[in-house]
């Protein structure tokens, strides 16, 4: 699971900067790299970056729980 969990998280930050490219230059560069933002390959990398985070909310709990105990102590 942890290493699913380093894949979700590496893609959400590859997804983060592209869209930070996307704010700031209007560069997309997932669609560079794969041949426009209908290419085939620009869709899938687009749905896996989206299905990370998804994924990724199962991380919410966790936050949320390690935020309470860490009051508890204090």
């Amino acid at each position: 699971m942890k290493t699913l969990d380093n894949i979700a998280l590496a893609l959400l930050i590859v997804g983060g900067l592209n869209w930070l490219l996307v704010g700031l230059f209007e560069f997309d560069l997932v669609a560079t790299i794969f041949g426009g933002e209908t290419a085939l390959l620009s869709k899938i990398v687009y749905i896996v970056v989206g299905l990370c985070a998804l994924y990724s909310l199962k991380f919410f709990p966790l936050i949320n729980s390690q935020t309470t105990s860490s009051h508890k102590d204090h």
